[in-house]
């Protein structure tokens, strides 16, 4: 019995048919240009610890009434720079309840340490830049368990100025690298 090979099977792969020399040159540069994974590592932040914010039944209409939260925020580059938006689900964007038939603004503010009541106040759609965050693990989980507060104010003014009834809304915080 004779075992006959072609030579089309069994010939040096160069390229072949499929795929043409200068393709697989082209593909060799495309790889050597694509970044490496640690500088896409570089560029990962991170926000948790979120919670919802229920301000319960209002009573006193005189007063401002605020709720903060500490927050985890994280950032793998060297030095850990950060950036935040806040965008409300009122019109555009703005800081704004909906409900009681009509609506009912609220204020938005930052603090880069966390266990703050009071920080800069945010602008709906306007990015704040220059923060440097604490944290030294994505979740937290060691160092501090915090790094930064988020405190939502509701204004005496717009607290006596709003219909009775029951508002809610949507708060979108969207953390960048810097």
């Amino acid at each position: 019995m004779a075992l006959i090979m072609s030579p089309e099977r069994n010939r040096p792969w160069r390229g072949g048919r499929w795929l043409p020399r200068p393709f697989l040159a082209l593909l060799a540069l495309a790889a050597v240009a694509l970044p490496a994974p640690t500088l896409a590592q570089e560029k990962f932040v991170k926000i948790g610890n979120l919670t919802d914010y229920n301000f319960g039944t209002i009573t006193n209409l005189s007063a401002d009434r605020t709720l903060a939260s500490s927050i985890c925020v994280y950032s793998a580059k060297a030095t850990p720079g950060y950036n935040v938006t806040a965008i409300g689900s009122g019109a555009a964007g703005a800081f704004a309840l909906g409900g009681g038939g009509g609506t009912l603004g609220y204020e938005v503010q930052w603090n880069r340490l966390p266990n703050m009541a009071t920080g800069t106040t945010l602008r709906p759609n306007v990015t704040q830049t220059g923060l440097i965050t604490q944290a030294g693990q994505a979740n937290c989980n060691s160092g501090p368990p915090s790094s930064a507060s988020l405190i939502v104010v509701l204004r005496a003014a717009a607290l006596q100025a709003a219909p009775s009834g029951t508002f809610n809304g949507v708060l979108t915080i969207i953390i960048g690298s810097e």
